[in-house]
């Protein structure tokens, strides 16, 4: 189940129905069983303010993923998502704002299934899973 909330902000997810299929599929295709998936999006201010709480880490970011799954193989988790960021992010990669906030959302599901970005070596391979599945959409 992918559920789509915004917290202090007002914001619906383009395309929520196909967005969903397209994450599913993509787990079905990597043998994960999808139980709760909750993408919450918000604004910077928000999720700065989880940064510190919960990572204690005093900057912006575009998404937060905490994993609650308990079974591997199994996807569970809250993908915090700052629209705000995502705007920013799709002008500085010169981008269109759809494009970058299925970018993200993506990232935030392959951080789920294992995938790390914190190497330049690490973030190469991130970026490509995320090419391949945005071509998927």
């Amino acid at each position: 189940m992918i559920k789509f909330f915004s917290e202090e902000i007002d914001f619906k997810v383009p395309k929520p129905l196909k967005t969903r299929q397209w994450l599913s599929s993509i787990c079905k295709s990597v043998d994960y069983d999808l139980n709760t998936l909750n993408y919450i999006f918000c604004s910077d201010q928000y999720l700065l303010e989880i940064n510190k709480q919960y990572l204690d880490h005093d900057y912006f970011t575009d998404i937060i993923t905490f994993d609650n799954s308990e079974e591997e193989g199994v996807l569970e988790g809250d993908i915090y998502i700052s629209v705000d960021r995502v705007r920013d992010n799709a002008q500085t990669f010169e981008t269109d704002f759809e494009t970058e906030l299925r970018r993200v959302i993506v990232h935030g599901l392959l951080h789920l299934m294992g995938f790390e970005d914190t190497s330049e070596e690490l973030k190469k391979e991130m970026r490509a899973k995320e090419d391949a599945c945005l071509l998927l959409f």
